[in-house]
């Protein structure tokens, strides 16, 4: 399965997911001009990663903003590891949420995903 690496912009996160190391990485700065068409191959990824998950996913957010429309693409993302948990009880996920020290929003963001998915969650503050 092809791994998706897409360089980060001043307006879009970097981007790798790794099916052969089971590692899905969304860094930097989320304000596409349309979230949607960003995420959706991410969201189609996840969809063939399903049939095959590696046996330990580890998924690594460190986003420094994200606007509402990427909110909601994120949380689809979510929802399709959730997705795949369920249909692969036997794998290890584990969701890391990165957050700086001082940033509340972020830590607030990350402890409302972790309220509504059934997936464990790891709260990770930065030091700055």
């Amino acid at each position: 399965m092809e791994s998706i690496n897409i360089e980060g912009t001043p307006k879009t996160p970097t981007v790798n997911f790794n099916a052969g190391s089971g590692l899905i990485e969304i860094k930097g700065r989320s304000i596409p001009e349309n979230s949607i068409e960003f995420y959706k191959p991410l969201v189609d990824w996840l969809d063939s990663y399903k049939s095959k998950p590696n046996s330990s996913t580890e998924v690594k957010i460190q986003l420094e903003y994200f606007n509402t429309s990427s909110s909601k693409c994120i949380l689809d993302v979510f929802k399709k590891l959730e997705s795949i948990k369920k249909e692969n009880p036997g794998i290890g996920l584990m969701i890391y949420w990165y957050y700086e020290e001082d940033d509340e929003d972020m830590l607030e963001a990350g402890e409302d995903y972790q309220s509504i998915l059934n997936i464990p969650f790891e709260m990770i503050e930065l030091e700055e």
